[in-house]
């Protein structure tokens, strides 16, 4: 794709496959942490669990869905977004069926994996592979748009859910869902209906990476830098996942009301929204790696407020900083895949990286769970977040500078 002067005329020129990207990153909410946490206390409720079991299970479920992400991450190298990405919605509609109907508490690890696996983790992966190998120059402003769908549903959602649950019964909610995944599918296979192959499109669009070399998986997981993206990866999702997954507790010991914080969310969302679209084109002007350890320090500040906060609106400037943090994570982290290591073997690297990332958000609710049954204020587990997140960061600087001098192509 040739460079655009400005979004609008480069929406406007690539339309069905941005709109591909945003539809898939929207139904990923279904999926998501911060979608399935605003059901939290009527699932602890339905099943009689604590926030320890409650957790346990959702790490449970999740951490089989990024065991599962690492094999069927490599279909996306396959096949065609139009097939592989519309079965996948429907294993998520399946998934939101599955969530309504079902009331025996031992197969509630398995609702959690099928929710996680096609919502969080392949949904979500379709739509930034994608985007990744359909985009060169313009790759970071492409998964920018792509990412304008989770934001929509970050924004919207949570208030809408919340407002809905006072007059329809949670349950009736989630089959709403899957009949909406059911109709998306529709709309995907009419935006899609010229779509090439991934082959096709590679050999018209293949870009490499460092070296000048199209790195397969197990070159990219033998190298260094990889693993030290790992607590970035991992830290992000896992921790961010754990404030909102334990959204209803942490309103609880702040003294708030659920509706009270979640009105605040679409502050980040907004934060979200405007550091994308920045990431997105510094993406382009500079290329991922300039860009990949600064974005976390946001973070740093963020969780240390999140522990400090005696009133809404410090948690308020928390969730902004927040936002700002995630512009990052949805365009940089994606785009930096494709920058180190090429994109003919996309799909199996970044499905490599996408279960460390779902491993990591099965991580967080369940460590923070059962700290919180331990005695471990959540309050206080916010500046362990928060160091770790100053770690990640500093662990980034040397390998990023090495790889900017292993890349073919002069930044």
């Amino acid at each position: 794709m040739n460079r655009q002067p400005n979004y609008f005329r480069f929406i406007h020129d690539n339309f069905p496959f941005l709109a591909t990207g945003f539809l898939l990153s929207f139904l990923s909410s279904f999926g998501q942490t911060f979608f399935i946490s605003i059901f939290g206390g009527e699932i602890r409720e339905a099943y009689g669990l604590t926030n320890g079991e409650w957790g346990l299970t959702y790490m449970i479920g999740t951490g089989a869905s990024a065991v599962v992400m690492v094999f069927a991450g490599g279909l996306a190298d396959r096949f065609r977004v139009r097939t592989l990405g519309i079965v996948v919605v429907l294993l998520l509609a399946s998934a939101c069926l599955f969530m309504a109907f079902n009331s025996i508490v031992a197969l509630l690890p398995f609702v959690i994996f099928a929710l996680r696996f096609t919502g969080q983790g392949m949904t979500t992966h379709v739509a930034t592979v994608a985007m990744s190998r359909w985009f060169i120059a313009t790759r970071g402003r492409a998964l920018a748009v792509a990412a304008f769908g989770f934001m929509l549903g970050e924004a919207a959602l949570p208030l809408t859910m919340v407002w809905l649950k006072s007059m329809i019964e949670w349950r009736t909610l989630w089959v709403c869902f899957a009949v909406f995944c059911v109709l998306a599918c529709f709309v995907l296979y009419r935006l899609l209906r010229l779509e090439r192959t991934p082959q096709a499109m590679a050999e018209t669009t293949q870009s490499t990476g460092m070296n000048g070399r199209h790195w397969t998986r197990s070159d990219a997981l033998r190298h260094p830098l990889f693993w030290a993206m790992v607590p970035a990866v991992m830290s992000f999702s896992g921790f961010g996942t754990a404030f909102w997954f334990h959204q209803v507790h942490f309103a609880e010991i702040k003294g708030w009301s659920h509706l009270a914080l979640v009105s605040v969310f679409p502050l980040g969302t907004a934060a979200l929204l405007i550091s994308t679209i920045g990431y997105g084109w510094a993406v382009d002007r500079f290329g991922a790696t300039r860009l990949l350890p600064i974005y976390l320090i946001p973070l740093v500040i963020a969780f240390i407020l999140h522990w400090y906060a005696p009133s809404l609106g410090w948690t308020a400037l928390a969730v902004i900083l927040m936002g700002v943090a995630g512009g990052g994570q949805a365009t940089l982290l994606n785009a930096c895949w494709a920058e180190f290591y090429g994109t003919r073997h996309i799909g199996a690297i970044k499905a490599a990286a996408a279960a460390l990332m779902v491993l990591g958000s099965a991580i967080g609710p369940g460590l923070s769970g059962w700290l919180i049954d331990q005695g471990v204020g959540f309050e206080q587990q916010q500046l362990g977040y928060a160091a770790t997140f100053a770690f990640a960061a500093l662990v980034l600087i040397i390998p990023t500078r090495k790889a900017r001098q292993a890349l073919a192509v002069p930044l």
